[in-house]
């Protein structure tokens, strides 16, 4: 954005909107100071609330927060156990696919006696900027948060001969895993497409699918998702002993 010419500005509180003209002035305070900016047009971002008045909720014996939805357990059963609730007014995902998810759970879940838990999805999402970002699983900080040590893999698009071809090099492919082990934790994709990208990711930790596994899978060339199979080779790189890396030096100075 700040490339594109926008000014962000981050933690300001907002004290004062006045109209001075045409002008529209903010007072905000940040960084323990106070100044003022004129603007054309403001945008608040307000959010949501769940949609939860008027239904007899607690005649039927459903809880629910005015603020987060309707109460749900793991099997996303309310507090009436022949209720069920699905849907952004039952999860704190805000995403369209996670409704979709949670209500395959209730289906599977209150008409076939199933099993299925919220808990156990693995919950991608993306952010449709330009270009996108897209995550799935744990960032970085919050495995050290959990006491998970972690290995990190970067591939940056402008190594990538698809990214360059398509004039689309600013972005990255970043891969945790569980140190010294290939289980991914968590993958973040910045690119034109990473909402398009991100699903191979998340289909490799949904499951259980290595990092290492994934460098042996075949990628086309020229793709942009080829920046998934180079991190996969950067990863398989470090598990190379140092008598094998002395091994295929001593055949390429032979070889070359």
């Amino acid at each position: 954005m700040r490339r594109d010419g926008l000014q962000v500005v981050t933690d300001v509180t907002v004290r004062q909107v006045e109209r001075r003209g045409h002008e529209k002035v903010l007072s905000l305070d940040h960084d323990s100071r106070t100044s003022q900016l004129a603007v054309d047009e403001i945008l608040v971002g307000a959010g949501r609330v769940p949609n939860v008045a008027g239904f007899g909720l607690e005649a039927a014996g459903v809880e629910y927060d005015e603020f987060h939805g309707v109460t749900v357990d793991d099997r996303m059963r309310t507090t009436n156990r022949r209720i069920f609730a699905a849907g952004d007014v039952a999860s704190r995902f805000k995403f369209t696919h996670m409704s979709d998810a949670t209500a395959r759970i209730v289906i599977r879940n209150a008409l076939f006696f199933g099993r299925e838990r919220i808990s156990a999805l693995t919950v991608p999402w993306c952010t449709y900027t330009d270009p996108e970002i897209g995550h799935v699983g744990l960032y970085e900080r919050e495995a050290y948060e959990r006491g998970i040590a972690v290995s990190t893999f970067v591939q940056d698009l402008s190594d990538v001969d698809r990214a360059v071809v398509d004039g689309e090099t600013f972005g990255l492919v970043k891969v945790h895993v569980r140190k010294g082990k290939d289980q991914i934790i968590g993958a973040t994709v910045v690119a034109r497409h990473a909402g398009e990208m991100l699903s191979e990711l998340t289909l490799a930790m949904a499951r259980g699918i290595g990092l290492g596994a994934v460098a042996r899978v075949i990628h086309p060339y020229p793709t942009q998702a080829e920046a998934i199979k180079k991190v996969a080779d950067a990863f398989n790189r470090t598990r190379l002993t140092p008598r094998v890396k002395r091994l295929f030096s001593i055949r390429f100075s032979l070889t070359g």
